[in-house]
């Protein structure tokens, strides 16, 4: 999503009246490494490896947090707190697996730093979430 989108909506979470005010670049930056992740995973799922599984599922769980993000109406602050940490689980078991092909695959080396940088972003997002309740 470009930085056009997120200033329509940055009015919208700011006045959201159960969801604390979040930056707007915070959570552009989450939405952007989701969607490298994503890619990442996607990518190196198809070299059906044994991280393969754990890839595809970090891909459909990156692809789900940036949706949630879009739809933050709606969204309490429990259940967001919930899917960050579901991304950043997802995440890890990703990037521990890909860990194990990284000296052998450039593709696993690229996708364990995508995941790492995601688990960063999202991380980044709700530590805005907690200072900013």
């Amino acid at each position: 999503m470009d930085a056009r989108m997120m200033d329509a909506m940055a009015g919208e979470m700011m006045s959201m009246a159960e969801m604390p005010a979040v930056d707007a670049a915070v959570m552009q930056a989450c939405m952007d490494a989701c969607a490298a992740c994503e890619q990442a995973c996607t990518v190196c799922s198809m070299q059906m490896m044994d991280c393969a599984p754990s890839c595809m599922n970090c891909a459909d769980m990156c692809n789900t947090m940036m949706r949630a993000m879009l739809r933050m109406p709606g969204m309490t602050p429990a259940s967001m707190m919930a899917m960050l940490d579901a991304c950043i689980a997802m995440c890890q078991t990703c990037m521990d697996m890909c860990m194990m092909h990284a000296d052998d695959s450039a593709v696993c080396a690229m996708c364990a730093d995508s995941c790492r940088a995601c688990m960063d972003a999202c991380m980044a997002v709700k530590d805005a979430m907690m200072a900013a309740a």
